[in-house]
């Protein structure tokens, strides 16, 4: 069975692969704040964990058909996408040091509510036949670090290109005292979800491993 990842996340990635998938990648190609604009400019504000399951359906629903390559989607298409919430406000990726340093400021020794949007499409014989989603979260809260240790991190680069400007199994894991939810959802997406979520479709989990 095949599970086809609408995402160029290396997190994802390497996540799946970690749990004995290797998924075929391909990049959904979608304009994220284009659809939640013309979803906001009909039904109002979309709270957090809705936003991101509309953008997981939306990169799924862009791999359907066949890959850029001309191979035909058999399988199962997974989309995910992740959002952090701190007091209230979304924090997305954000993209430079300026504002990756504003967002450590604000997180530093407290927590935030990382989402992570799911859906799952079952695509086998080259239609669609079901689609299930789900999203999920995880408390994450943040050890006291110096403005040294702050301006260090962002300089690697690595905070700029992540939701919430943090990653939890890379360099910026040492900054994490605890996750209180499946652990993998601060990385892009549930293993356990994605797990029932593939079982809804009467798929083994098991199923999906490398043979």
């Amino acid at each position: 069975m095949r599970l086809y990842l609408a995402s160029t996340s290396p997190a994802r990635l390497q996540t799946l692969r970690a749990a004995g998938i290797e998924p075929i990648a391909v990049a959904p190609g979608v304009d994220e704040r284009a659809v939640v604009e013309a979803y906001e400019g009909q039904h109002g504000p979309l709270p957090v964990e809705r936003m991101v399951q509309l953008l997981a359906q939306a990169k799924a629903e862009a791999l359907l058909g066949t890959t850029p390559g001309g191979e035909p989607i058999d399988g199962l298409i997974f989309g995910g996408d992740s959002a952090f919430l701190v007091d209230g406000r979304i924090h997305g990726k954000p993209h430079t040091p300026e504002v990756a340093k504003e967002r450590w400021l604000a997180q530093n020794g407290g927590s935030g509510a990382l989402w992570s949007g799911h859906w799952l499409i079952d695509h086998r014989g080259g239609r669609v036949n079901r689609a299930v989603g789900r999203a999920d979260v995880a408390t994450v809260r943040f050890a006291t670090l110096d403005e040294a240790e702050i301006d260090a991190y962002i300089a690697t680069g690595e905070p700029l290109a992540v939701a919430g400007a943090f990653t939890v199994d890379s360099l910026g894991g040492p900054f994490i005292r605890s996750v209180e939810g499946d652990p993998s959802t601060v990385v892009g997406l549930s293993l356990s979800t994605l797990r029932e979520l593939v079982r809804e479709l009467g798929v083994p989990w098991t199923g999906l491993w490398i043979r």
